[in-house]
């Protein structure tokens, strides 16, 4: 693994689940200057290492496959992004309450959307969908939420068609 970004990876973890360097480096059966050098980078964790470091924090190194984007344009010659695979978010993410940037939400942009709300979600989802560009998608977007909601999304039909590709794949 490159050591900055391992580093990071793994400075993050120990954050996230409220240990010192001291407590994981005890965990994860390492020397506190050992993890100190892989969180700063001047060492490189090996996959084994890092998979051991992120378990004693709770954690685990996975894959995460990574949606492509194709650009569409629809009757009218409008753009709108549609992803080959749906994207998935943590819970945390999927659930939360947001402020979407200006170029979504033009007409209220001040309103924060609670993602918990499966209405408010649904809503977010039609403006992403109809709107956003690839990184709006893989903020806003669940893949098994939008799964659920997609009979009742209210979608101009060009957008509904070609997302149907990727939401009931044949």
């Amino acid at each position: 693994m490159e050591g900055s970004s391992s580093g990071r990876l793994i400075e993050r973890a120990r954050l996230e689940a409220g240990l010192s360097g001291a407590e994981m480096a005890r965990l994860a059966h390492t020397s506190r200057p050992t993890l100190a050098a892989y969180e700063h980078g001047s060492k490189s964790p090996t996959l084994a290492t890092a998979e051991r470091l992120l378990a004693a924090a709770g954690f685990r190194l996975d894959i995460v496959p990574v949606p492509g984007f194709q650009v569409v344009n629809d009757e009218r010659g409008r753009p709108f992004v549609v992803p080959d695979r749906l994207p998935r978010l943590p819970v945390t993410l999927a659930l939360a309450r947001v402020r979407l940037p200006v170029h979504l939400g033009w007409s209220d942009p001040a309103r924060i959307y609670d993602l918990s709300d499966r209405q408010q979600r649904q809503r977010v989802y039609e403006i992403v969908l109809r709107e956003g560009q690839a990184e709006d998608i893989q903020t806003y977007i669940d893949g098994a939420l939008l799964i659920d909601a997609w009979r009742e999304l209210v979608l101009p039909a060009a957008i509904r068609r070609r997302w149907e590709q990727t939401v009931l794949p044949p």
